[in-house]
């Protein structure tokens, strides 16, 4: 199953916001997306989700165009893990990983054995089961972002659309969340993840691309494209690039002598 943007533009009514993107996405590979805030990152995955139309070109899921799929279908293909998530209603942890197994049920099903044993696989998995029944909007916000990690999971698709997950999480569950996605790639899923860590990118990801001023300055393997020349044009800011000794190659901005 490929995930395929062709030179696709896209923004909202009277605001583009980018224009001429390719990218492509197949099983085990993970595309990392980084661009300074405001790059259009955000609406770039809501385009190729079908959430809003493309302003031109168009997006592929399986080689069918985005626009001859209904929902459902796009559903089972394709599950979506947003920056932030708050409910109307104080609905409990397990009950949000559920809302994953939607596209699976016939409308006006409930819920059976098999979709509350995959709502509790993936909490497990995530270390957050012990969270099952308590409130979702009451629990920290890193919580709330491995529960809808969680519930991307329940969703069983063969793709997924990470926006910045980790934005929210302490260290430790950053690192947990590396690890999944790294578990993920290893079983053949297909990752897009946006992130503004570089570390992240050359920790997990097979391919990068840079969003910049309303396009994409550079895709291919972290080292190509993960360049002091590159982070200096997209952000402003000098880094170093080191490979260590354990193999990990890791990007420090310099700090002016601090």
């Amino acid at each position: 199953m490929k995930l395929e943007a062709r030179a696709l533009a896209f923004g909202y009514p009277g605001k583009p916001v980018g224009r001429g993107v390719d990218l492509s996405l197949g099983p085990g590979d993970v595309l990392c997306l980084l661009g300074p805030n405001g790059a259009g990152k955000t609406t770039l995955f809501k385009t190729m989700l079908g959430l809003l139309p493309p302003q031109g070109g168009e997006v592929r899921i399986g080689g069918t165009p985005l626009g001859r799929l209904k929902r459902r279908e796009i559903a089972r293909r394709v599950a979506y893990i947003p920056q932030a998530h708050t409910p109307p209603f104080p609905f409990a942890v397990r009950d949000v990983v559920l809302m994953g197994r939607t596209a699976h049920l016939r409308p006006f099903e409930s819920p059976g054995r098999a979709d509350r044993e995959a709502a509790g696989r993936a909490l497990d998995l995530l270390g957050i089961g012990a969270l099952a029944d308590a409130d979702y909007t009451r629990i920290s916000g890193g919580q709330r972002q491995l529960a809808l990690i969680a519930r991307a999971l329940a969703q069983e698709t063969p793709l997924l659309i990470m926006d910045e997950p980790t934005a929210s999480l302490d260290f430790g569950n950053q690192a947990l969340v590396l690890r999944e996605v790294r578990r993920l790639v290893g079983k053949g899923f297909g990752l897009v993840i946006s992130t503004h860590n570089p570390d992240h990118a050359f920790a997990c990801a097979t391919r990068v691309a840079l969003l910049h001023d309303g396009g994409v300055m550079a895709a291919g393997a972290p080292a190509d494209v993960l360049t002091p020349d590159h982070m200096l044009r997209m952000y402003g800011v000098t880094v170093t690039i080191e490979r260590l000794a354990d193999g990990r190659t890791v990007c420090a901005p310099a700090l002016g002598g601090i």
